[in-house]
């Protein structure tokens, strides 16, 4: 028996298939018939077809409806393949872009509204269902979850962050008030008055109530000596006395004072605000940063600018003080700028971070700070061991 011509299985219909399987050109696709040519020459006898020319007088009826459903599809399948790809992150449009059409089933972008893969990203801005920001490299976008337990979860962060600002704040208040009324009591407290000491009778005997011995550390031989050469002297003003002084207790002749309730309470409420407020980002605006990554070129390296935007929480847009070139950076791109003392700086991250302070004193042995507060309940306290990676130098244009 001879070879059935055409068969499925005959090389010419095996080569076809295998060439049909990758994607073709897409000028030579028409989307009515969703049929894919692979030259010229087929794509112009498609469109001589019968069936073609039945689709295009559907066509013909109503066209906006059809593109408009060409659009929804493609906008609908593109940003699932953006949701599934990388959530909310930040990601080139052409890296999303290039994933979709890799399905050969997919809506072409020659059917919809949107002429080029630019006018398809500004859409989608201005709709909201993406941000979306140029840079050299190109269009980048990051999805807008707008699935209702996201927005449920994102709420509830909103509502916990306002509780945690509102015990703050009555913390803070409390703070205040334990600050005057400790102010007050020292104003208000009677200084301690001695008097002689009269004798009623001669016979009435004097009883003193002499406080408990401490037990003296053990002392060397050469303390020793020098204790036995004052110690007549000593016992010789005791005896002039009319009576003995009662001695000091060894916290006071050591220096150590302990810390009162109110001390205690500011040290907690700071070792909280740390806790809190100390993260990962650290990038704010108007502070003055220094470049420190040499690929962004030699005429940029160690040079100083001032963060003008906070892109992302991790990178910004910082103009450069002595070209005013702005340069898109990432946070590890730079570094933190101690001033001199007295100029005024940021703190940038820790307990107080996005407070403005006046730098008081600078540690080189142990990279830290002592600063001011300008503002806060806290205002005009020094604040010790600042680490330079906390605070930079806050930008003034004069």
């Amino acid at each position: 028996m001879g070879k059935e011509k055409g068969g499925f299985l005959t090389p010419k219909a095996i080569a076809n298939r295998i060439k049909s399987k990758g994607l073709q050109k897409l000028r030579w696709y028409c989307e009515m018939c969703q049929k894919q040519c692979r030259d010229e020459n087929g794509f112009k006898c498609h469109m001589t077809s019968e069936s073609h020319q039945r689709q295009l007088l559907l066509f013909a009826e109503n066209p906006e409806e059809y593109i408009d459903s060409f659009s929804n599809d493609f906008a609908d399948e593109f940003l699932e393949v953006l949701r599934r790809r990388c959530g909310t992150k930040r990601i080139h449009a052409n890296i999303v872009y290039q994933e979709y059409i890799s399905d050969r089933n997919h809506v072409r972008m020659n059917a919809t509204q949107w002429e080029t893969l630019t006018d398809f990203v500004k859409w989608l801005g201005r709709e909201g269902k993406c941000v979306v920001d140029l840079t050299e490299k190109g269009w980048f976008i990051s999805y807008v979850d707008r699935d209702p337990e996201t927005i449920k979860k994102q709420e509830a962060i909103k509502a916990k962050e306002k509780m945690d600002l509102d015990d703050e704040e009555r913390t803070s208040k409390f703070i205040q008030k334990q600050i005057e009324k400790a102010a007050l009591n020292e104003k208000h407290k009677a200084e301690t008055e001695f008097t002689d000491l009269n004798r009623q009778d001669e016979d009435e005997k004097v009883v003193f109530s002499m406080p408990q011995c401490i037990k003296k550390p053990e002392i060397s031989s050469t303390s020793m000596m020098t204790d036995n050469a004052f110690k007549k002297v000593s016992d010789t003003s005791d005896k002039m006395l009319p009576f003995k002084v009662p001695v000091q207790s060894t916290a006071t002749k050591t220096g150590h004072k302990r810390k009162s309730a109110l001390d205690e309470i500011m040290e907690f409420e700071e070792k909280t605000k740390e806790k809190k407020n100390r993260k990962d980002y650290w990038l704010h605006k108007d502070i003055v940063v220094k470049i420190i990554f040499k690929r962004l070129g030699e005429k940029y390296y160690k040079k100083k600018g001032y963060v003008k935007e906070v892109k992302d929480l991790y990178a910004g847009l910082v103009e450069m003080i002595d070209s005013g070139v702005t340069l898109k950076v990432d946070q590890t791109h730079v570094e933190t700028v101690i001033p001199s003392i007295g100029k005024t700086v940021m703190i940038v991250n820790g307990a107080y971070r996005g407070q403005t302070a006046t730098l008081e004193e600078v540690d080189t042995k142990n990279f830290s700070c002592t600063v001011k507060l300008d503002s806060g309940v806290l205002k005009g306290r020094p604040i010790t061991n600042i680490q330079y990676e906390d605070i930079s130098k806050l930008y003034n244009p004069s």
